[in-house]
């Protein structure tokens, strides 16, 4: 195990930093959704995110090989072909054909064909290439046989067999690969005189038809024609989403409220202990009351409802059902005049809307690519998810008497809301000022695979929970110190916190709202889990909590006038409000130019106060304002 890096272009972006190492490139190289990146991570020990849904390696990933440090192991985006169409495939033809280095090329078993289809390409760029067939187990499932002697004479390449998610052939694999790795010493020599790709891909069907024996049979294309039917598809991801939310709501509950008795209880001690240690009231108080008390009511509130929602998530993305979401969104992105590979990145932004920016890269057209960025922060990220469910749970004690099913269908809404109004805003721009036709993509639907349970953990509890609440408490400390100075310095008989919610409270009484909301949305712009935490501590002042279970947190809002319109318009701007700071860089980074910046801060805005001002309007003319 060694070093790893990511980088978020190709190989002229890169070139300075490969230049300076000492070891011999390596590039893995591979179609979507073939394994490559679990078979990365195998070769070099390291975790790097994978998935069962296509795009997810939009950038290189770098790592040691684990048999020998003599290498350095470069994962490159998945590429259909050498003839790139989007952006991720441009990185990776231009990797192969600039480094002149060995290339490991990763093909299915279950779609042989296609996979050799790509090898030939890139036999033809190079010379020095290493065939590895993965997922022999789900070639076996559909009845196939492949006889790899015969597959690496017809190629005249090394070739080894391996079920990467299985741990199957790997050992025979690295061993066959550090013996080629040792036998070529010198530069891939580059092929200039390639022929037709038609030629290759006739080629490509002679040979797999020769070393692959048996009949495909598909398991799951009877289950498909449910879940991507016309009529069943939107209703089931409906009713998915319905189940995850209230497993979520019915499930969090119970550990939030042991978590805040945990956190009280190590309150009392670590103010018994500070004062022991004579440690000034005002400093005591900025610690225990500003800093501890908003990290507590982050961990006790968002915790509970990730640690459970995350691996739900998880076991959709695992066994393959993202792209099928995607697929069933497909022609309502069209519709819209956009690509319907702009469902993917709406499907990441439910994780981090900063990923899913990334994850617009997969779209090579650059209109519909900027269609994507400046749209994807109108579906909620994993921040927005606890207090959304935390209002839904309020809403619901107010008008159905606690009723957990009807609040999860209240996030439900929340959900459908932000995708109806990515895809109307998606229509506006593509009607106006970016205008143009949407183009073809071609997505592939993996099989369905068992669900691998301790990766699921893990992944979803370390790589999300923990790293989602770790970004939150980072940024909750000087949340807290702020807001703890600002309650305890007064100017002229009224502390700062008062000062700006008094300021802030005409615009947020417009709207439906208050100024302490408002501010809560203002100083929560470096991420969306502080917001909760900001306009509790604007309640209380100086004020100190008792817990920080739910139903303390329920009870401060609803005392301080929150009531169902205040609810349902704070859910609104916590979906629609300006991104975190996070997405912002992101979008800049990745659109280059602050014009489409300030658009996609302007958007989410512009639609929040707008429904606000609507909801508010809609009250009053009801005679219940």
């Amino acid at each position: 195990m060694g070093l790893t890096q990511r980088s978020t272009g190709g190989s002229i972006l890169t070139q300075a930093w490969l230049q300076g190492q000492d070891r011999r490139l390596v590039a893995l190289a591979g179609q979507p959704n073939v394994g490559k990146s679990t078979i990365f991570n195998i070769l070099t020990g390291l975790k790097q995110h994978t998935g069962n849904w296509s795009g997810k390696t939009v950038g290189l990933a770098y790592g040691t090989p684990r048999f020998s440090e003599d290498y350095l192991l470069v994962d490159l985006p998945g590429m259909y072909s050498m003839e790139p169409q989007s952006e991720e495939e441009e990185i990776a033809a231009d990797f192969i054909r600039s480094q002149a280095c060995p290339v490991i090329v990763v093909v299915s078993a279950s779609a042989l064909e296609r996979g050799i289809g790509l090898a030939l390409e890139i036999m033809e760029e190079v010379s020095q290439v290493f065939v590895c067939v993965n997922l022999l187990d789900e070639a076996e499932k559909m009845g196939l046989t492949l006889d790899l002697a015969a597959l690496e004479q017809e190629l005249g390449v090394p070739v080894a067999g391996v079920s990467g998610r299985l741990g199957q052939g790997i050992q025979a694999f690295e061993e066959r690969l550090l013996t080629f790795l040792k036998q070529n010493t010198g530069h891939s020599q580059p092929r200039p005189s390639a022929p037709l790709p038609e030629k290759l891909r006739q080629r490509a069907l002679a040979i797999s038809q020769r070393v692959v024996q048996g009949k495909r049979r598909f398991p799951s294309e009877a289950l498909d024609r449910v879940i991507t039917s016309r009529r069943w598809g939107i209703p089931l991801l409906l009713l998915f989403l319905t189940g995850i939310f209230w497993l979520t709501m019915e499930g969090a509950n119970g550990p939030s409220n042991l978590l805040s008795m945990a956190f009280q209880r190590m309150y009392v001690w670590g103010e018994e202990l500070l004062i022991r240690w004579q440690v000034v009231t005002p400093l005591r108080s900025l610690l225990m009351d500003g800093i501890w008390n908003t990290l507590s009511w982050i961990v006790a509130v968002m915790l509970p409802p990730m640690a459970i929602f995350f691996p739900l998530f998880t076991f959709l993305e695992d066994v393959g059902y993202l792209p099928r979401l995607a697929f069933n969104l497909d022609g309502c992105f069209r519709r819209c005049g956009s690509c319907g590979r702009q469902a993917l990145p709406m499907c990441m932004g439910f994780g981090c809307n900063a990923a899913g920016v990334v994850g617009c890269r997969i779209i090579p057209s650059r209109r519909e690519r900027l269609l994507a960025m400046v749209t994807n922060s109108l579906v909620p990220c994993n921040g927005r998810f606890p207090f959304l469910a935390l209002c839904a749970g309020l809403l619901g004690t107010l008008c159905f008497e606690n009723h957990t099913m009807l609040s999860s269908l209240f996030v439900l809404g929340a959900i459908c809301l932000g995708i109806g109004l990515t895809l109307l805003v998606t229509k506006l721009l593509s009607m106006t000022i970016l205008k143009g036709t949407s183009t073809s993509f071609v997505l592939e639907l993996p099989p369905y695979r068992m669900p691998r349970i301790r990766q699921i953990l893990v992944r979803s509890l370390l790589d999300r929970t923990l790293f989602v609440l770790g970004r939150a408490v980072c940024v909750a400390i000087p949340a807290g110190i702020l807001i703890w100075v600002l309650a305890h310095i007064e100017i002229g008989g009224q502390s700062l916190l008062s000062h700006c919610v008094y300021f802030l409270d005409p615009l947020g009484q417009v709207l439906g709202l208050d100024g302490v909301i408002l501010m809560g949305f203002f100083l929560g712009l470096p991420a969306n889990e502080i917001v909760l935490p900001i306009m509790l501590m604007g309640y209380m002042g100086s004020q100190v909590l008792a817990e920080s279970s739910t139903a303390m947190m329920s009870h401060i809002l609803l005392s301080n006038g929150w009531t169902a319109l205040t609810l349902i318009n704070v859910m609104i701007l916590c979906l629609f409000h300006s991104p975190c700071t996070t997405t912002i860089l992101t979008i800049y980074k990745e659109s280059r130019s602050l014009r489409w910046t300030i658009l996609a801060i302007l958007i989410p805005v512009s639609i929040g106060v707008f429904l606000c001002l609507l909801t508010h309007g809609i009250w009053i003319l009801a005679g219940m304002g």
